[in-house]
């Protein structure tokens, strides 16, 4: 068996989960500006989440679970996940964002698995709180050690793919490690480097 595990806003699709949510509140740019700095790896993504969530606070719970029902695939998604499968691979997403972006995602493109974050919401609306698996920098790397454990997966027979600094800690533990339309953070720690968006290209590197 083997494991590519992906990161989801700006890799699997095509933005970032946050800023589409924001928008209604006319904070798309704010939150854009935190999301930005976070993912460059100048500001601590703990850190980042909290900040960037609390600013949703108000917004109505089915508002945003219709917003993330729809959010836009990164070009290639369809084909690279489907093709990887056939090739052996456990598909799964992890994200920094959250189960009401990850999970309609998953359902779309047949991923085996979505690690993410929830949204705590009270009386149908966001409270600006937010918890989950994947809430620090650490979080991805920490999360792909327990999955392959529990896999029997091996680091050489593991692809990762990301955009950002919170995709870093990841990349030790994979033999394939693609930078995707990333971050310089990200770009020299990978052996896999792909500029155009098309995930296709993943394919053609491995």
């Amino acid at each position: 068996m083997k494991l590519a595990v992906f990161d989801f806003d700006s890799t699997l699709m095509d933005g970032e989960t946050i800023d589409f949510l924001a928008k209604p509140l006319g904070l798309e740019e704010k939150v854009a500006k935190i999301t930005e700095e976070a993912m460059a790896g100048r500001l601590d993504f703990f850190e980042s989440l909290i900040q960037r969530v609390s600013l949703l606070k108000g917004l109505e719970y089915s508002k945003a679970v219709e917003i993330c029902k729809d959010l836009p695939l990164m070009p290639g998604a369809y084909e690279t996940v489907s093709e990887l499968k056939k090739m052996g691979y456990k598909v799964i997403c992890f994200s920094g964002g959250f189960r009401i972006g990850t999970s309609p995602a998953k359902e779309k493109l047949g991923l085996d698995a979505d690690f993410s974050n929830i949204l705590h919401e009270k009386d149908g609306v966001l409270t600006g709180l937010v918890g989950g698996d994947m809430m620090f920098g650490f979080s991805k790397g920490d999360m792909i050690q327990r999955v392959q454990a529990m896999l029997g997966v091996s680091i050489e027979d593991t692809l990762v793919a990301g955009d950002g600094a919170n995709d870093v800690s990841m990349f030790p533990f994979a033999a394939k490690k693609v930078a995707f339309c990333a971050k310089d953070v990200l770009k020299k720690e990978a052996n896999i480097i792909v500029d155009k968006k098309d995930l296709t290209q993943i394919l053609e590197s491995i």
